[in-house]
C-alpha cells in the first residue's frame, strides 16, 4: 500500500472516530435533555394534582362559590388530563364554564350597571341550583377516584 493511501486510510478512520465521538455526545445531551423534560411533565403533573385536590376540596366545603370553583376546576383539568376532564362526572365542570363563557369579569363586570349584574347574579342562582349537586358529586368523584389514577393526556 502506498504512503498515500495508507494516510487517506487513516484520515478517513480518523473522521470516522470523530463523528462516532460526536454521535455518542449528542445522543448522550438528547437523553439528558429528555429525562429533565420528563421530571419537569412530573412535577407540572403534580403540582397540578395539588391544585384539583385543594379546588374540589374547597368546593365541597363552600369556601369557593360553586360558579367560581366550577369555572377554575375546568381549566386545571384541561391541563392536566384531557380524558379526566372529559369524563362523564365532569361535564358539569364544562356545563358550567360553557353557561358562563359570555359573562364580563374584572373590569368588565365593574362597568356593568346594577340592572346587567343583577340579571347575572340570577342566572349564577339558576345554573347553581340546576348543577349544584352534579358538580358537588364531580368534586368528590375528582378527590376520591378521578385524582388516584395517572394522568393521560
Amino acid at each position: 500500500m502506498s504512503t498515500l493511501a495508507a494516510g487517506l486510510l487513516l484520515a478517513g478512520l480518523l473522521v470516522l472516530a470523530l463523528l462516532g465521538g460526536l454521535a455518542v455526545i449528542l445522543w448522550r445531551r438528547l437523553a439528558a435533555q429528555q429525562a429533565a423534560y420528563a421530571s419537569a411533565e412530573d412535577a407540572r403533573q403534580q403540582r397540578l394534582a395539588g391544585d384539583l385536590r385543594s379546588l374540589a376540596d374547597d368546593l365541597l366545603a363552600e369556601r369557593l362559590p360553586l360558579i367560581e370553583g366550577a369555572i377554575r376546576i375546568k381549566v386545571v383539568l384541561d391541563n392536566y388530563s384531557i380524558a379526566l376532564s372529559n369524563h362523564e362526572y365532569c361535564r358539569v365542570f364544562h356545563a358550567l364554564f360553557d353557561a358562563t363563557s359570555g359573562i364580563p369579569s374584572h373590569t368588565g363586570w365593574k362597568v356593568l350597571s346594577a340592572a346587567e349584574r343583577r340579571a347575572y347574579e340570577r342566572h349564577f342562582s339558576a345554573l347553581e341550583l340546576q348543577h349544584k349537586s352534579a358538580a358537588r358529586r364531580g368534586a368528590r368523584w375528582l378527590l376520591d377516584e378521578g385524582l388516584r389514577a395517572a394522568p393521560t393526556a
